[in-house]
């Protein structure tokens, strides 16, 4: 390997390589947004209403995953962790998602209950961030929620004891046998380690990408009084 001016070439017997300086390639990465604009007098009074509409545009766009949802929390020291999972629910005031309440994100949220939120939807260049406490739903939802997933995911939330170290990809493939034996026949439950979990909002940020990075950012915070201020960010 050797380096002219600020390129990486690699040599061998076959054919010569170029490998490009990843630091200098990556400060050339660009993308102009031009698909639209977001102004505060364009928006719905209510966010979760901005929302859905926003939401069905990203589906009716063929969004890959528009439910992809990044999951930040915080741990006992401070320290913030994120994640990425899906969004099942829109309703009665908040965002629901479901995961093994001895995870990572679990234990952090049985600490402290601030979290956040946030959709990127790369095609119609479109960002939301969603800031308000994380709370369990009713054993009663997590149920309901339960019994439509694919059996194959309902064994999955027995088999997996999510965020802990194991030694081999064959630990899980052993206890997934083991599962499926032990419910065959039978109408898997959910296990009382798994469920769901609604954030709340108190802000909700509509980011809507512009040309020159001159970005238009539209946010929603809940007052005392149960309305919502809106109010535009400077990018």
């Amino acid at each position: 390997m050797f380096l002219v001016g600020t390129e990486y070439w690699v040599l061998n017997t076959e054919q010569t390589i170029k490998i490009f300086n990843m630091s200098e390639n990556i400060q050339l990465i660009r993308k102009e947004y031009t698909i639209a604009s977001l102004d505060p007098s364009d928006v719905s009074i209510n966010p979760l209403e901005q929302f859905t509409k926003w939401f069905n545009e990203a589906l009716s766009a063929e969004v890959h995953e528009p439910n992809a949802m990044v999951i930040s929390t915080v741990n006992i020291s401070g320290a913030p962790s994120a994640r990425v999972v899906l969004l099942k629910g829109l309703e009665n005031g908040g965002f629901t998602f479901y995961t093994n309440y001895k995870s990572q994100k679990g234990e952090e949220l049985a600490h402290s209950e601030l979290g956040c939120s946030t959709f990127f939807w790369a095609e119609l260049e479109r960002q939301v961030r969603i800031e308000g406490t994380i709370e369990k739903v009713s054993a009663e939802e997590s149920d309901a929620y339960f019994s439509v997933r694919p059996r194959g995911s309902q064994i999955g939330a027995w088999v997996s004891n999510q965020s802990e170290v194991i030694a081999s990809r064959e630990v899980l493939e052993q206890k997934q046998i083991e599962i499926e034996a032990k419910f065959d026949g039978q109408t898997v439950p959910r296990p009382a380690h798994w469920g769901g979990y609604k954030l709340t909002p108190n802000k909700i940020e509509f980011w809507q990408g512009r040309p020159n990075r001159l970005h238009d950012r539209v946010l929603y915070t809940l007052l005392p009084s149960n309305e919502w201020k809106i109010e535009r960010l400077s990018p």
